[in-house]
């Protein structure tokens, strides 16, 4: 008999829906481009919105949600906590200046 450890149970049925994942990409993509024309304080809203939006989303529709990456509790505070966290960046490097 070997020991091995239990291996975590994953399932593509558990993960998000597709279509939002790509949706979320395109909104990066979106951010890049508006960031390549100059307008850094745009793009960096974009992207926060889209993080504090996407965490939002698992926080209220938990497990409905069509964001998912791990737990509802780690996905609703990297996404908001990231979004916020872009924004007082940006605005804490324009005070800089």
């Amino acid at each position: 008999m070997t020991d091995r450890p239990h291996a975590p149970h994953v399932s593509e049925a558990h993960e998000g829906a597709p279509w939002f994942e790509w949706a979320v990409a395109a909104v990066v993509v979106a951010a890049v481009a508006v960031a390549a024309l100059g307008y850094t304080m745009a793009a960096t809203a974009i992207m926060a919105v889209a993080a504090i939006v996407t965490g939002l989303l698992r926080l209220i529709l938990r497990e409905r949600s069509p964001w998912k990456v791990r737990s509802v509790a780690f996905d609703a505070f990297i996404g908001i906590g990231l979004g916020l966290g872009l924004l007082v960046t940006y605005l804490s490097i324009l005070m800089l200046a």
